[in-house]
């Protein structure tokens, strides 16, 4: 089964705490192979992203009605399309979701008018930096992003997107 085989459903559509709850009891699955532990993960899902920002976010569920991965983000006042967490589901990585996902919620940023997205990844993180490749994000040192001695990497990403990407995620 690819990606296109998945269904895309916005957070607003679910019961947002229920999801919430879902996707961190399974959160050692979908962040297998990440630098973050799992308290790092879970202060990535804080309940704003469900309750009161989720017309951005997304699940992409199987015909089963399985989770297959999902995006948290929101786009600010001043039209910055932030990705706050992307997560795809070891079984389906290498299936184009992750790249779906962004797609999907890219259109809706500049629906509303946003003009960049940004992603935050930790140095080095080898997933992030290939998916922000893949949509020819530009990345850029933060030291001290997430605190004193807590480095990022930004990825800066000019929107709309210009041609659909491929299939990969």
């Amino acid at each position: 089964m690819i990606a296109g085989d998945l269904r895309l459903v916005g957070f607003e559509e679910l019961a947002a705490g229920a999801l919430r709850g879902r996707l961190l009891t399974r959160r050692a699955e979908f962040w297998a192979g990440s630098p973050l532990d799992g308290d790092a993960v879970a202060a990535l899902h804080d309940p704003v992203f469900f309750h009161q920002l989720g017309g951005f976010g997304a699940v992409a569920l199987t015909p089963d009605d399985d989770d297959a991965g999902y995006l948290l983000g929101v786009v600010s006042a001043d039209r910055l399309a932030v990705v706050q967490a992307v997560a795809v589901h070891p079984s389906w990585r290498g299936r184009g979701v992750a790249t779906r996902l962004l797609e999907r919620f890219a259109g809706l940023a500049s629906e509303v008018g946003a003009r960049v997205a940004q992603g935050v990844a930790l140095p080095g993180d080898a997933g992030p930096t290939a998916l922000a490749a893949r949509f020819g994000a530009s990345p850029a040192p933060s030291p001290g992003h997430a605190g004193p001695g807590a480095d990022r990497v930004v990825f800066t990403r000019r929107l709309p997107l210009a041609q659909p990407v491929g299939p990969s995620s």
